[in-house]
């Protein structure tokens, strides 16, 4: 282009980015290895230095919240009641509590009672809820959010039959655009009259002339008008993935249980029913060999069956019927059995024959048998009267619990449903590798299969020898095998029927394994459901919350071999004994079925004449509340006479033995194998065990152990570890100060406590995981009470704090190392969690009101405000014995009074002693019978003075968990500030300055700890710092905020101090990011930003670089505002006030570095913190207000300069194939004419302009290639660039709009080109996909794929370990850690996104598309917004043109775009006020806006939605008005809409005739209405140009008629395009309209012509404007290329003056548009692979860069030549390039209208076989004229036209002059400007086509056509027509030379090929051997030998050198 038509645009813009990005380039050689927005020092402080933050709380108290007006008074403070104090009922499942009424309790007892029972004691943050981290932005919020969207209208939706618009449903003839809604016939053109038609309706106020300024006001006011609040809203959820600072409130402690089944026992039926049967059932796990569940009695007799019992049985306990029971399964297996146990009266006789008339009687027989049954019946009378109280085994059998589940079928097999009922970590354990389940395990679960009832039919009988549990699991285990032994047993027959089934969520009428009733419990008369204690095959890892102690007792066997006399029916009887005397046997035994509740006694079933019993029974014992050292259990051993005797008893005692309960204070349980005395226990018996040989007493056996019996308790109270109970004990002890005490066997004076204590302190690290688990919640409280109260003994404090915080450590990495598989997200145990955020409490700090009982839920006012404790209970020191710090002076054990004075007034003491401060106890709180002094510290000052000068081994336990010790801390300052009413007290004076200095030491040291060790242990870094991070982010609602702020200082210092020297920093920097983002998450981070306060300017007052730079502001004539300007960048003044957010923004700013390291990810990372952070103030109630919105919107305007700056790196949403040009990007001046003609910004200036040199071999290109590297090393990827452009849109919507006006007011001229290049950039990033697209692709699967990209190229740049990611991910996605297979659980996979299903719903890819669409409208919306305020900004600026031009362009983008009714009614709206304003802008400056505008404002003109068209039909009118007005006539606009109009026609697939055509006849209404105008020429003019358009409209009725029809298609273009033979604008416009068709068809070689036909058109203009030597001379210059081109000649003087306005005034017009349509028909010519014409090409093209100088392209061009040279060739052969295939088609018949009579060649594909093209014309025209219309004649006879409409179709062969074949020398010359073709046919004089040989005659057709092949179309008429008849002599010998010709072609071949030959031979020697024999016969002459080859000798005649191609 010459330097003179350079557009103002280009030079007021362009050159100032070129001068900007030398300097960058510049600046960056000179120094700093950072870019400029690092080290500028308009900043101040560089972005890698923190700022030093203001102090808050001075800030706030200079500015009162007074000051601030309404709704913004909310932002300046935290509010008043931020802090509160709930109390939270414990949950309680039973209607009664449970606990014991007994008056006497122990301590212990005591603790556990209280623990219990006490309320949850909750530190809440009232507006915590409001946080990121609890109330996350999800798919589902966001789902909900969206709900009442209004549908916005898109033009792309409404194709097809849909109505699109309610304004659409008037017209009649409404039309889709399909094909049978226009007229077919060639003669519509006559059809529509413009005049009849309907115009649209007219915009009312349109022809009124208003003054510019109102129109603005109204534009913006309809703008405002019906907008969603919420912009982020509309946008995806940020990625779950990166929610570091997610966090869910613990669930409560609540009891265990395992997947539950409820058994229900219906019926027992025999066959004989003669006696009482009593049922048990239990559950065993034969793999474990152990019992899993307690036993369930139940009693199915009939009442007359119960009723022989009468005398035993006094009034049954309710509790004692049930008949259901629910089980409980932790560790669900294929191996669990449920087993049933059958038990009758005891009577004579042993199990067999008692059981044989079950076995022999049958029901049926019952008649027959009668006397027998009555007999039976009477003996079981007799026996039940005599013996009711004794039992016997009887029978038994199993239900394997696997069967019926699988077989029952489990609908939802995989799915978790206790997962639901409860907090997932209840019902998973610790398992270690050593400890995984087998796959068998996993596969069986119980919780969710369909209900099944069984019917047992077989019962085994009980074998007296094998009754014991060992026996029964080898039953077990034998019944699974396939030939089991007991199916060869006889069975007893009966019917049990049971139901087994999941038990429901909250089951009606159910009793706890205590006989508490659980809630619901409806009617206490109901029969009852047990619930069924569990026995967990192996440790559950769960806290107590409830009172439990339970003992259950297993009599296992006894041995009285040795015993003589009559002792054979034994039984046992078992007694709960509270002292010596019978009379104190206490009723805790549990009764079975049909009986009482409780018992004193109870005894084992008999087995009949047995000396040495098993037993298979289980009692079941409650403990009583106090278990002394006199409870034991009394075992009494009785002989039972089954028959009456006179003068025997009934029964006989044989011996007794016992076992006491307490043994040093301690439970006594598990196995013992006991003596039994024959004589009477003596005397205080109780307090020694059996194994002591009591004097004067027999022992059976000699003393020997001859009773085993097992003890298991089940206690909430007694640890049952002695490590724990030793503890315990002693914590105890020391409460109550009961000394000296008797521990095991040592007594224990006040000197030895201490030490006992100390040691018990260390040793609790080798308790029992299971137990300290389940006591956790007690152990912690004890060591809390340690550290808090230090125990005074012998009138000392002893403090323990160093023993107490040790053995908390060791304690909670146990609790943690149990629970490693239930850990959540975050790594913590929720065991723990709950413990601090529900259970722990500062101890003798009960939280109650003045005066009172303590109330359900404290409100904070009344707790924080209340009267409180009196003021004596103030901060006292006092030195005390301190093991914790050996410096500390031992002092006397009161406190001073005097030192207490002073510090109660002073408030804080500063004393450098290093004890923490003790609260003396008021007087009012102690008994004042109390000598002992007491104090109490603080337990958070404790900790972190513990914690930092702690040893190695406990930190490093302590880092492992610092989360639990950073909430403990939290807490404890909470209930410090709520229970001491301190939160009146000013910040800073909270907490004394020792104890911050205990925690900015811990800060530092924790720090520290996370930058060491993250190349050593990424995970245990990432959990640290993340704990830091929420402890910072706790502190800022507890103590002085400056300190806190202090603190993230120091911590961004000791990055930044690391950073230099890591060998990765990405992995840091990702950490603090991670840091960053938890610290913004706090719920008043808006306040903590200090938004309300004026931003101070800098204070340096020497002028910064970038503010001399701006002086020359383009738009302000005074220099810019710094306040406006530190506003808007990341300055110091900026990062000081708004400290959290300069903090995130700048984290943001640094990772846009483009030597960044690990960018994809760093970037991913710092937007999706900053989206996150913009989601929550949208969706937050306190910021709904516009103002306010407005204030938080401040804090985000950096965002806009560094979206801004770091533009050329954002993925360009404008590429793409639809050849949408981007705007002339602001950036793109230097390397105009370079790269694609896509005008996309060149990645070597933009990386100059981002600030980054271009690394050589930079790691970041690795994955992308060489060639792009400079670009895609640091590009953004499209989900992270689109995220970020949504955070921008995001402030221009809520920014003040005066805001940003002056900040546009100060930007300088490439700046406001680069924010406007990013508006554009916006829209074409949110551009609507429609719904079509939704339906096509997963939208997350592309969004899926993008993501792992990133994560790939961090992995392969090793930014971060991969190992490392895939471990924390796989951590932080599965709520059971590493070891669950979660893979086919449904309900545990929760954290996967709900849209990451591809298979989406109808209504689902529904509301996608209403979402998309509202998110596409607004994100336009804001845009125009913008603009606007950027019109008004320039509106008096001297630039204002290359501005507005800019501007403009934006618009015209946004109306090309797929866009709204509603966006557009708006967009136009605009575009007509812009016009308005700046008519110079189309009308003087630039024709491409003004063409681009026209085509715009068409296409709507055609839109299916009335809207759309009103407002572009008066947007397209007023253009014509205003151009008129300007001179009289609109020319230009007349040109352009006339180009556009053909343009659209062509490439606009749904484009709507139909509705354009009422748009004409709207804007003619508008003509004829438009009062100011009606004495001019305009209305005629637009009148004709009107009608002008008419015409063109109806040609492309025709076109879209032949649509199918690629051939008649290309025709009519060809014919449309010729019609604008005179006007060139146009002409080339369809010549490039029909190349896009053809090369949409592949017809490279044609589309390439019709790009050279184009470059000669504007050849022959330029021509005619200058005579320039290397521009070629017009159309000849092109003949070597093709000798077609010359039609493109008709361009001359009288039909084309160049000077006329709006002619050729295209971009195509000008040299570098005959350039690129040089280099367009290259790539075509490539394509095709005509190389030979790509050189003639770049013949013409070479001198025109030799002229320019463009060495560059000459270089891209040589190469090209160089490839296609290489190609020729290795392709020299011909064979491998096949150019096309020819064939003669002709038409015959009336109904092909035009067609008719005439032939054309057809060019086909290469290697298109006849058959092919006769099945493509034949199915076209088949479809078109209906079935048995055409036919299609493959032979070449004259056709018979009255048959039907034939079609016929020969194979061509193009056909050369024998002169011609001298310059054709190579296949490509052959194959290219063909005009002339031959075919053959076959014939004899008779009439067939083939005879014998003499008689086989030859006919030669040559075609000639009307323009060479290949032409800008694939068919070309014929327009000569040739023949020749040939001889059969003449035939034979043409086919001889043929195949002679080919024969020496073969032989010929260098290097010889044999394959070629063999072809060759194979197919002409047998043919013409038995050809010749044949000819010989009829008198021919003899064929003769020569050579292997057959030669015939013909009569010599006149030979003429035509071939047969048709053998």
């Amino acid at each position: 282009m010459a330097a003179a038509e350079r557009r103002a645009f280009a030079h007021k813009i362009n050159r100032t980015v070129a001068a900007e990005v030398r300097k960058q380039v510049s600046r960056e050689r000179s120094g700093s290895p950072h870019s400029s927005r690092r080290c500028s020092s308009s900043l101040g402080v560089p972005l890698t230095e923190v700022v030093e933050p203001l102090d808050f709380e001075d800030v706030l108290l200079s500015r009162p919240p007074d000051v601030e007006p309404g709704p913004l008074r909310d932002l300046v403070e935290f509010p008043a009641d931020d802090l509160e104090l709930l109390l939270q009922p414990r949950e309680c499942r039973t209607t009664e509590p449970g606990i014991p009424e007994d008056g006497k309790m122990d301590a212990q007892v005591r603790a556990a009672v209280e623990m219990y029972t006490e309320d949850w004691i909750i530190a809440h943050r009232r507006y915590q809820h409001l946080s990121a981290a609890y109330n996350p932005i999800t798919t589902e919020t966001q789902r909900e959010r969206q709900k009442g969207l209004t549908r916005q209208v898109f033009e792309q939706d409404t194709s097809g039959d849909e109505r699109s618009s309610p304004e659409d449903s008037d017209d009649p003839r409404h039309s889709s655009g399909s094909l049978d809604d226009t007229p077919r016939s060639s003669g519509a053109s006559g059809i529509f009259d413009l005049r009849n038609l309907a115009a649209d309706s007219l915009l009312p106020s349109l022809l009124e002339r208003v003054a510019p300024e109102d129109v603005d006001r109204r534009n913006e006011a309809l703008r405002r008008q019906h907008r969603p609040r919420a912009l982020l809203a509309l946008y995806p959820a940020p990625d779950e993935d990166e929610a570091v600072e997610r966090c869910n409130r613990p669930e409560p402690p609540r009891e265990h249980f395992g997947q539950r089944i409820l058994v229900k026992c219906l019926s027992l039926k025999f066959e004989i029913e003669i006696e009482p049967i009593f049922g048990i059932l239990a559950l065993y796990d034969v793999r474990e060999k152990k019992k899993i569940s307690e036993n369930f009695y139940f009693d199915l007799n009939s009442d007359s069956m119960k009723g022989l019992l009468r005398a035993h049985v006094t009034h049954p306990a309710i509790s004692t019927l049930a008949r259901s029971a629910i089980f409980s399964v932790t560790y669900p297996s294929p191996d669990i059995f449920l087993v049933i146990k059958l038990e009758k009266v005891l009577q004579q006789g042993d199990i067999s024959e008692c059981c044989e008339p079950y076995m022999v009687m049958k029901e049926v027989d019952t008649a027959k048998n009668k006397e027998k049954l009555e007999k039976l019946r009477l003996a079981a009378e007799q026996f039940c009267t005599r013996l009711g109280r004794y039992r016997m085994p009887f029978a038994w059998t199993a239900v394997h619990l696997a069967n019926i589940v699988s077989s029952a079928g489990q609908p939802d097999r995989d799915s978790d449903s206790e997962g639901e009922r409860r907090p997932t970590w209840t019902d998973r354990r610790r398992r270690g590798p050593q400890d995984r389940m087998s796959s068998g395990d996993d596969a069986c679960s119980f919780s969710g299969f369909r209900p099944a009832t069984l019917t047992v039919t077989n019962f085994f009988k009980q074998e007296a020898e094998r009754l014991s549990d060992e026996d029964l699991f080898k039953f077990l285990a034998d019944m699974r095998r396939p030939t089991s032994l007991l199916r060869r047993l006889r069975p007893v027959t009966a019917q049990l029927k049971i139901d087994i089934s999941p038990a429901p969520e909250n089951p009606h009428f159910c009793l706890s394994p205590e006989l508490l009733h659980v809630k619901p419990y409806p009617d206490p008369r109901g029969r009852p459901t047990k619930e069924i204690l569990e026995f967990p095959a192996r440790e559950v890892y769960a806290p107590h919350t409830s009172y439990r102690s339970l003992l259950f007792v297993y009599p296992h066997s006894l041995n009285f071999s040795s015993r003589q006399g009559s002792v054979r029916n034994l039984t046992v009887r078992v007694q709960y004994m509270a002292g010596e005397d019978p009379s104190q046997a206490l009723p805790v035994i549990f009764g079975k079925s049909s009986c009482s509740e409780f018992t004193r006694e109870a005894f084992t079933p008999v087995v009949y004449h047995n000396k040495s019993p098993e037993f298979y029974e289980e009692f079941k014992l409650r403990l009583p509340a106090c278990v002394t050292e006199n409870h034991h259990l009394l075992f009494t051993f009785y002989h039972v006479s089954c028959q009456p005797r006179p003068g025997t008893a009934l029964e006989t005692p044989v011996g007794f033995t016992w076992i006491p309960l307490l043994q040093h204070g301690r439970l006594r349980t598990g196995p013992f194998c006991l003596p039994v005395s024959v004589d009477q226990p003596p005397p205080s018996y109780s307090v020694l065990t059996p194994d002591v040989a009591l004097p004067g007493m027999r022992w059976v056996d000699g003393h020997k152990g001859v009773f085993s019996v097992e003890l298991t308790a089940v206690s909430s109270v007694h640890p049952q570890d002695p490590h724990l109970d030793k503890f315990f004990t002693l914590v105890h002890v020391l409460e109550e100060g009961a000394f000296p005490f008797r521990l095991k066997d040592a007594v224990l004076s006040e000197g030895t406590v201490e030490q006992e204590l100390r040691a018990s302190l260390a040793a609790l690290r080798l308790a029992s995981p299971e137990p300290l688990v389940a006591f956790s919640h007690h152990v912690l409280d004890k060591l809390v009470r340690l550290v808090v109260r230090p125990p005074v003994i012998g009138g000392q404090i002893v403090n323990l704090g160093r023993g107490a915080f040790e053995a908390m450590a060791h304690v909670v990495s146990l609790v943690h190392r149990s629970l490693e598989g239930a850990q959540d997200t975050r790594g913590h145990c929720p065991v723990l969690a709950a413990y601090v955020y529900y259970a722990f409490r500062l101890p003798g700090t009960e939280p109650s009101l003045a005066g009172g009982a303590p109330p359900l839920t404290v409100q904070p006012a009344t707790l924080a405000r209340g009267p409180g404790r009196p003021a004596s209970l103030y901060l006292a020191r006092s030195k005390s014995i301190s093991s914790s710090n050996p410096d500390l002076a031992v002092a006397p054990g009161s406190v001073d009074d005097e030192v207490s004075r002073i510090l109660a007034s002073k408030a804080i003491d500063r004393s450098s002693s290093r004890t923490s401060s003790c609260l003396e106890s008021s007087s009012s709180s102690l008994p004042t019978t109390q000598p002992r002094p007491t104090m109490q510290k603080l337990l958070h000052e404790e900790l972190a003075l513990q914690w930092v000068v702690s040893g190695s081994a406990v930190r490093e336990a302590v880092l492992q968990h610092a989360w639990f010790f950073f909430q403990l801390m939290v807490k404890s300052m909470t209930l410090h500030l709520l229970l001491g009413q301190k939160l009146d007290t000013p910040r800073k004076l909270r907490f004394p300055g020792r104890f911050l200095d205990d925690i900015a030491a811990l800060v530092g040291s924790v720090g520290l700890e996370v930058i060491t060790r993250v190349h050593k242990d990424m995970e245990l870094a990432e959990r640290l710092n993340a704990s830091l991070a929420f402890f910072l982010s706790d502190l800022l609602s507890l103590v002085d905020r400056g300190f806190v702020f202090s603190l993230v200082r120091a911590h961004y210092k000791q990055v930044a101090t690391r950073l230099q020297s890591a060998p990765n920093p990405a992995v840091l920097l990702t950490l603090r990011m991670d840091f960053t983002r938890i610290l913004c998450s706090h719920e008043h981070y808006v306040t903590l930003n200090l938004p309300c306060c004026p931003l101070s300017p800098p204070a340096s007052p020497s002028p910064s670089v970038s503010s001399t730079a701006s002086q020359s502001s383009t738009f302000s004539s005074q220099a810019p505002d710094p306040k406006v300007i530190s506003m808007f960048e990341l300055s110091g003044p900026f990062r000081q006030q708004h400290f959290l957010a300069g903090l995130l923004l700048t984290e943001l700013a640094l990772a846009m570095e483009p030597e960044a390291e690990g960018a994809s990810l760093l970037h991913k990372k710092a937007i999706c913190a900053v989206h996150s952070l913009l989601c929550g103030h949208d969706a937050d109630p306190r910021y709904a207000e516009a103002t306010v919105k407005a204030r938080v919107a401040e804090l985000y305007l950096p965002l806009l300069s560094l979206a801004r700056d770091t533009l050329p790196r954002l993925h360009d949403f404008a590429e793409g194939p639809g050849q949408r040009s981007r705007l002339a990007s602001l950036l793109d001046s230097d390397t105009e004419g370079e790269g694609d003609v896509g005008g996309t910004i060149n990645p070597s200036v933009a990386m100059a302009i981002a600030g980054g040199p271009l690394a050589p071999g930079s790691r970041a290109s690795i994955s992308q290639g060489p060639v792009t590297a400079a670009r895609s090393g640091y590009a953004l990827s499209a989900e992270s660039s689109r995220t970020l452009l949504v955070c921008v849109l995001w402030v221009l919507k809520n920014a003040e709009p005066a805001l940003l006006q002056r900040w546009a007011a100060d930007l300088t001229l490439p700046q406001l080109g680069r924010v406007l290049d990013l508006l554009y950039l916006c829209l074409a990033a949110f551009e609507y996909k429609g719904k079509k697209a939704f339906e096509r692709i997963n939208s997350l699967t592309f969004k899926k794929s993008l993501d792992m990209k990133a994560r790939l190229e961090e992995a392969i740049l090793g930014t971060i370990g991969a190992r490392q990611e895939m471990v924390r991910r796989s951590r932080e996605r599965s709520p059971f850690g590493n070891q669950e297979n979660v893979r086919w659980r449904k309900s545990v996979t929760h954290w996967r996104q709900t849209s990451d299903r591809v298979d989406k719903t109808k209504d689902e890819m529904e509301h996608e598309a209403l979402v998309d669409g509202n998110l596409a409208t607004e994100a336009s919306l804001v845009v125009l917004d913008t603009l606007e305020i950027i019109v008004q900004t320039v509106m008096l600026s001297e630039a204002r043109e290359s501005i507005l031009g800019a501007v403009l362009k934006v618009v015209l983008y946004s109306l090309g775009s797929a866009q709204s009714a509603l966006f557009l009614q708006h967009g136009l709206a605009t575009q007509r006020a812009l016009v308005s304003k700046f008519p110079e802008l189309l009308f003087e400056e630039d024709t491409e806006l003004c063409a681009d505008l026209c085509l715009r404002l068409l296409r709507h003109c055609g839109s299916r939605i009335s809207t759309i068209r009103t407002h572009a039909s008066a947007s397209l009118y007023l253009l014509m008005r205003q151009n008129f007005e300007i001179g009289n006539n609109f020319a230009r606009v007349k040109m352009q809409v006339t180009m556009s109009l053909s343009s659209l026609v062509g490439t606009a697939q749904n484009f709507s005739e139909e509705h354009l055509r009422r748009s004409l006849k709207t804007i003619l209404t508008y003509a004829e209405e438009d009062v100011g105008l009606r004495d001019s020429t305009f209305a005629e003019q637009v009148q004709d140009l009107m009608f002008n358009l008419h015409m063109i409209l109806t040609d492309t009725v025709k076109m879209k008629e032949h649509q199918e029809d690629p051939e008649m298609l290309i025709d009519l273009m060809y014919r449309i395009a010729r019609g604008y033979q005179g006007s060139p604008d146009l002409r080339l416009t369809w010549l490039q309209n029909m190349a896009g068709k053809h090369a949409e068809l592949g017809n490279h070689a044609e589309a390439a012509q019709c790009m050279v036909h184009a470059a000669a058109l504007v050849a022959e203009y330029l021509a005619l404007l200058e005579d320039s030597r290397h521009l070629p001379v017009g159309c000849v210059s092109f003949q070597n290329i093709s000798s077609n081109v010359l039609e493109e000649s008709a361009i001359s003087d009288d039909i084309l003056s160049p000077d006329e306005e709006g002619f050729c005034s295209g971009k195509h017009f000008t040299e570098m548009g005959l350039v690129g349509l040089l280099e367009q028909a290259a790539v075509y010519f490539t394509m095709g692979g005509l190389y030979e014409a790509v050189n003639e090409v770049y013949k013409t093209l070479i001198p025109i860069l030799e002229a320019h100088r463009d060495y560059k392209k000459l270089a891209a061009v040589h190469g090209k030549l160089q490839e296609a040279f290489t190609k020729i060739m290795h392709q020299s052969s011909g064979w491998e390039r096949v150019f096309g295939t020819y064939f003669r088609v002709g038409f015959y018949g009336t109904r092909f209208g035009d067609l008719d009579e005439q032939e054309f060649v057809y060019k086909e594909p290469s290697i298109t076989k006849l058959a092919e093209i006769s099945h493509r014309l034949e199915e076209f025209y088949t479809e078109r004229f209906g079935e048995d219309v055409v036919e299609i004649i493959k032979d070449s006879n004259p056709v018979d036209k009255t048959k039907l409409d034939p079609q016929k179709i020969t194979y061509v062969e193009p056909h050369f002059d024998t002169y011609e074949l001298k310059d054709r020398v190579t296949y490509f010359d052959r194959n290219y400007g063909l005009r002339t073709f031959l075919f053959c046919t076959p014939f004899t004089p008779d009439g067939r086509a083939h005879g014998e040989l003499p008689e086989q005659h030859k006919r030669k057709t040559l075609l000639s056509t009307a323009h060479a092949f290949p032409y800008i179309k694939t068919r070309i008429r014929v327009c000569h027509r040739e023949e020749t008849v040939l001889t059969p002599v003449e035939v034979a010998i043409e086919d001889m030379q043929k195949k002679t010709r080919e024969l020496a072609f073969a032989t010929e071949q260098d290097p010889p090929d044999a394959k070629m030959l063999q072809m060759v031979l194979q197919g002409s020697v047998g043919p013409t051997v038995n050809q010749a024999r044949l000819a010989g016969e009829a008198g021919c002459p003899k064929p003769h030998w020569g050579q292997g080859v057959v030669v015939c000798r013909w009569p010599h005649e006149p030979l003429s050198p035509h071939r047969d191609l048709w053998r």
